[in-house]
């Protein structure tokens, strides 16, 4: 849990305007600010210009995850944490519904192995057939179009420790993100996750019914402002219904790969952490299941 400003407040222009709220809520990196350090947070998050005074009344402070505060650094940390993105996968795991489920199997047992090496010597090897798509993914241009860069030829910098930036929608009613949702955020560069708390029905029916994706005009902000890579907590980027597949067309097009199916984003503060998801290089071949996980501190 991080910390939240709860407080009234009113605000002053030089040219004699003024807005004010109630009830307001804001992202700090401590609990034990002032008012003006909380005012000034305040001003940076708004973007206002020619301030002429803040007023708070009834600060408070409680415990809330981060929601993304622009202007407000996050609390210093002493050390790493890692945190698990991806769905342990297992023999008859249904990831998408019409897909084949893996199936994992033993190709060398334990005691065939001790009959080999001798007494107390034992080894397991496994055989593990699946489609790629299953469990947490991540997809190349290649598993859109035909020459494009696949699972070796994609380099591990898009990939692999990625600056990332986090986007809250769970809750939402609205199933689509939109541009305008993704507008505050600074992408360039980075890895964009978007956290829609649809992983809750992972390996239910529910997990394909309504799910939450990202609009074409999404995909496009995305492309045009620089991201890195996309990923997602839902069945699909796209809206599973939509069979043109824009978000999948213009991220992959552009050489940003997607991970699909992540899990646990509800850990992740909104910015502050980096992101890897890395498939073994397998030629030919555009998805394949990842360890993803971000690094916090």
């Amino acid at each position: 849990m991080e910390h939240r400003a709860v407080f009234d407040f009113l605000i002053t222009f030089t040219n004699g305007g003024r807005i004010q709220g109630q009830g307001f809520r804001l992202d700090v990196p401590r609990p034990s600010l002032s008012a003006a350090e909380v005012g000034q947070l305040l001003v940076a998050h708004l973007g206002l210009l020619m301030v002429e005074e803040v007023q708070l009344a009834h600060l408070g402070f409680v415990e809330e995850p981060h929601r993304g505060s622009r202007g407000v650094p996050l609390a210093s940390s002493d050390g790493r944490r890692l945190v698990e993105l991806s769905h342990p996968v297992h023999h008859g795991l249904v990831t998408y519904p019409g897909l084949p489920a893996p199936e994992i199997t033993e190709y060398l047992s334990r005691e065939r192995a001790e009959a080999s090496y001798g007494p107390g010597v034992t080894f397991q090897i496994a055989r593990v057939s699946l489609v790629a798509n299953t469990g947490t993914y991540l997809d190349t241009p290649f598993h859109r179009f035909e020459g494009a860069a696949d699972l070796a030829e994609l380099p591990l910098e898009r990939m692999a420790e990625l600056e990332g930036v986090l986007l809250r929608t769970a809750g939402n009613a609205r199933r689509g993100i939109e541009a305008l949702q993704l507008a505050p955020l600074s992408v360039r560069g980075k890895a964009v996750l978007l956290h829609t708390g649809w992983d809750r029905y992972f390996g239910t029916d529910r997990y394909a019914v309504e799910a939450p994706f990202l609009t074409a005009d999404g995909a496009t902000w995305l492309v045009e402002q620089g991201a890195a890579l996309v990923g997602i907590d839902s069945i699909n980027i796209d809206d599973i219904a939509d069979r043109s597949r824009p978000a999948h067309t213009q991220l992959l097009r552009a050489g940003i790969p997607i991970v699909e199916h992540l899990r646990g984003l509800e850990q992740l503060p909104a910015t502050g952490f980096r992101f890897s998801a890395v498939p073994p290089p397998f030629r030919g071949v555009g998805t394949f299941p990842v360890r993803a996980y971000a690094v916090i501190g």
